[in-house]
């Protein structure tokens, strides 16, 4: 309770010795007294109210400024809280904590993220990485034509409200159901990550296959991800922040566990709006996501609802589980007709190693034939409303569009006329996801035999190697 901002009326008392005076001691506080006999409550007495909000034990001040170790019990389970004579450290000001305490920063940061303010966060991706050296660039470079290598990805919240089972960050990210912590400027969440973001890409710098003209496009971003972890559209100012994004031209794609559907209504147009779709009964999706709020499948349904009206891009992002979700077919179809998506991405789940905290292993993890198998399985049931657009094999990721909006004399138009975008949002007039379609190039469409991967990359391949077991040896008498 001391974490979440509340103030202790008696400091803890330890032994039996001490009991009786404890008890006198919250008597009188609930009397309107002081904690102990003769102190004063709003002086620094013996207990009380310091200026700036701590509960101090003046007996011994002295041992206050060693005390900075001191951390909330929810950050380590099991392990109480460091104390030395009674001192307890509260939120100052307002009463609200900072959603990244020392334990939290101390673990993603190992983890390669690089935390923005108090709650906030960045890390460069790996297809980043990857297109910046040529060697090719995410799914959303096939299926959107974003720049992979000029791409940022970001959150404004570490925090989500969802823990969920194929979750790569093993849940050490906060969770909760509404906004409790100290909030940062968005105009300074944006400044700090692009400062981090450039950064790290400064340090591709001599990396074999980075050319100086890719270098230097990198360090100018144009695509922001809002899905790197957490919920982004938990953050108050996440409108605001989405404006900052715009007013430098670059572009937003921004994911929702589909827990916030009121947040949704209220969201500003942004480039492309995602909503997790990781099961599709309400038993499945309580075992996948272990969502935090009781009326979960509520929350998820309006979620859909919300989506269908948003004028511009809107994508159902599906995360195929073998063993889980995958055999939900007829289900998920029955989903389409209540958000009404432009899009759905149907991908297979990435394993990230052994959890405690997930019981998924590679068994879990669909072949990218399971996932053109489910894919096209969806869109036979949509009687022609969507069809296999795009797909990027290495992702194993297959993207169904609208074929009423998005396929035109029988060409797709799946990717962003980014210029056009970022214009109509300057203008103030209202417009729709057709407004700023551009044309899908060949390579990128299902079935070519690129599959997906740009031929003006160079694509690259590990060099593994396996040393098969020994096999026993059977020697017969």
């Amino acid at each position: 309770m001391v974490g979440l901002g509340g103030v202790e009326m008696v400091p803890v008392g330890e032994g039996d010795g001490v009991f009786q005076d404890w008890c006198d001691g919250v008597i009188r506080v609930l009397k309107g007294g002081a904690a102990r006999e003769g102190a004063e409550i709003s002086q620094n007495g013996a207990v009380g109210l310091v200026s700036d909000g701590e509960y101090v034990d003046s007996t011994d001040d002295e041992e206050e400024e060693g005390n900075d170790d001191i951390v909330d019990l929810e950050d380590i389970a099991g392990i109480a809280p460091s104390r030395k004579n009674g001192v307890v450290k509260v939120a100052k000001g307002d009463g609200k904590k900072e959603m990244v305490t020392p334990l939290i920063r101390a673990s993603l940061t190992k983890q390669g993220y690089k935390i923005i303010g108090s709650h906030s966060g960045v890390k460069i991706c790996r297809w980043t990485k990857s297109q910046l050296r040529g060697r090719g660039g995410c799914y959303k470079h096939s299926f959107y034509g974003i720049e992979s290598h000029r791409c940022m990805e970001t959150t404004p919240s570490l925090a989500c409200a969802n823990k969920c089972v194929f979750c790569w960050r093993h849940h050490t990210n906060p969770v909760g159901k509404s906004w409790q912590w100290k909030m940062d400027d968005p105009k300074e969440i944006v400044k700090g990550a692009l400062d981090l973001h450039t950064k790290m890409i400064k340090q591709m710098k001599g990396v074999p296959g980075v050319t100086p003209e890719k270098l230097q496009e990198g360090l100018t971003p144009r695509h922001c991800a809002l899905s790197l972890v957490g919920e982004p559209i938990m953050y108050p100012e996440i409108n605001a922040l989405v404006d900052e994004l715009h007013g430098k031209r670059i572009s937003t794609f921004l994911v929702t566990n589909a827990q916030f559907p009121e947040k949704i209504l209220m969201m500003k147009p942004i480039t492309q709006l995602y909503v997790s779709v990781d099961a599709a009964t309400k038993e499945s999706l309580k075992a996948i996501d272990r969502p935090l709020f009781a009326d979960f499948w509520e929350r998820f349904i309006d979620s859909l609802k919300a989506l269908q009206e948003k004028q511009q891009r809107t994508v159902y992002r599906l995360t195929l589980v073998k063993g889980w979700n995958t055999e939900e077919l007829e289900a998920y179809f029955n989903l389409f007709s209540i958000g009404k998506p432009d899009f759905i991405e149907i991908k297979g789940v990435t394993y990230c190693g052994s959890s405690a905290t997930s019981k998924l292993t590679m068994e879990n993890v669909p072949w990218h034939a399971d996932v053109k198998a489910f894919s096209e399985a969806l869109s036979l049931k949509s009687n022609g409303e969507y069809e296999v657009a795009c797909e990027h094999a290495h992702s194993c990721c297959v993207l169904l569009g609208r074929t009423d909006k998005f396929k035109v004399d029988g060409k797709w138009f799946t990717w962003i006329d980014y210029e056009k975008f970022h214009d109509l949002v300057a203008s103030g007039e209202a417009f729709t996801s057709r407004d700023y379609m551009a044309e899908t190039p060949s390579w990128a469409v299902y079935g070519a035999e690129e599959g997906g991967f740009d031929p003006e990359q160079l694509r690259y391949k590990k060099e593994r190697h396996h040393h098969p077991k020994p096999q026993p040896q059977v020697v017969v008498a």
